[in-house]
């Protein structure tokens, strides 16, 4: 055998070893699966717990009221729910697989920078908040009010857990394979609420081009109407939602990620209104009953009845006066 040949060789071994090692590394749980995880994390320093999905721990430390449920959650590996030393201790791993893992600062809350406590005007704290340990945004950043003294208060804008070593216990549970479930895992990482969700397969009219065998530039493109299959994630928003800040100005990245990692077509958010009327079909009725002449008595209970209802009977008034001018 030549020099060339058995150098050939040992690089034809080493490309098979190398794919053979590739493919043992794939095994287990890898970046863009789902699992349920349970955990509790806790400082190193003075064991002040950070989070938890564990309802006991939860209510030992007097936090059980803090969230509607605390439960296993399902994440998303790799799309930045957990910090990346936490899922890198169980890449590879089996449902069962729980350890135990330290977060240094730098990698957690950050380090903690003696830069982000400033003097501010007091004027600049409204007034609720105007105390040592009150809670502040000014000029887009978070702090916490450290004195006052006279007009000026010292704010400290560093995370309240900056500087801090964080340690994970963690098991992971399962992996999860639904993508009902793991649509509802990657909100739950946003808000705190249990929406209505299914995945349906729609027939969707689309205009698409038509490839024309014509070279010239300046003839108009044309379209015909084709049905398409479309994998669709329905989204029950409830009240609670629609009124959420970070849903209203997040959404869209939030559902583009959600379609990425489910791979779907499309996500349809519906607003589901029902028929018990609420306000404005009390407040219909209540409208009827006002141009009836009813009394004294019906203007007490009307007033009462929008008191109740917080809309102010003097701008209802002057609503209606203006609607009957008009005509």
């Amino acid at each position: 055998m030549t020099d060339d040949e058995a150098e050939t060789d040992a690089d034809a071994t080493e490309t098979e070893e190398s794919a053979a090692a590739d493919e043992t590394e794939a095994t287990g749980i890898q970046e863009g699966d789902f699992v349920r995880l349970s955990y509790t994390a806790r400082t190193v320093e003075n064991d002040q717990l950070v989070d938890t999905t564990d309802e006991e721990v939860a209510e030992e430390e007097g936090v059980a009221d803090q969230q509607e449920s605390f439960e296993p959650r399902v994440i998303a590996v790799g799309a930045g729910h957990l910090f990346d030393a936490v899922e890198e201790d169980f890449i590879g791993g089996e449902p069962g697989d729980s350890g135990t893992v330290t977060v240094p600062a730098v990698e957690a809350f950050g380090e903690y920078d003696e830069g982000e406590v400033r003097t501010v005007s007091a004027d600049r704290i409204p007034e609720d908040d105007r105390y040592p340990g009150g809670h502040v945004d000014i000029d887009g950043q978070h702090g916490h009010v450290e004195t006052i003294i006279g007009g000026r208060a010292r704010v400290d804008f560093n995370h309240p857990l900056a500087g801090s070593d964080v340690e994970y216990d963690y098991e992971v549970l399962d992996v999860v394979e639904d993508r009902v479930e793991q649509a509802k895992g990657m909100l739950s990482m946003y808000f705190d609420a249990d929406l209505d969700m299914r995945i349906e397969t729609d027939e969707v009219e689309e205009e698409q081009l038509v490839e024309s065998e014509d070279d010239d530039e300046e003839s108009e493109p044309e379209f015909e109407t084709e049905t398409v299959e479309k994998e669709t994630l329905y989204i029950e928003q409830s009240p609670q939602l629609q009124f959420d800040q970070q849903w209203m100005m997040g959404k869209q990245q939030i559902l583009g990620d959600l379609i990425d990692r489910l791979d779907l077509d499309r996500v349809v958010v519906e607003e589901v209104i029902d028929g018990s009327g609420g306000m404005m079909g009390g407040m219909g009725g209540m409208m009827g009953g006002m141009g009836g002449g009813g009394g004294e008595a019906d203007m007490e209970a009307i007033e009462e009845e929008l008191a109740d209802a917080d809309v102010d009977l003097d701008d209802v008034t002057e609503e209606l006066d203006e609607a009957d001018a008009s005509e």
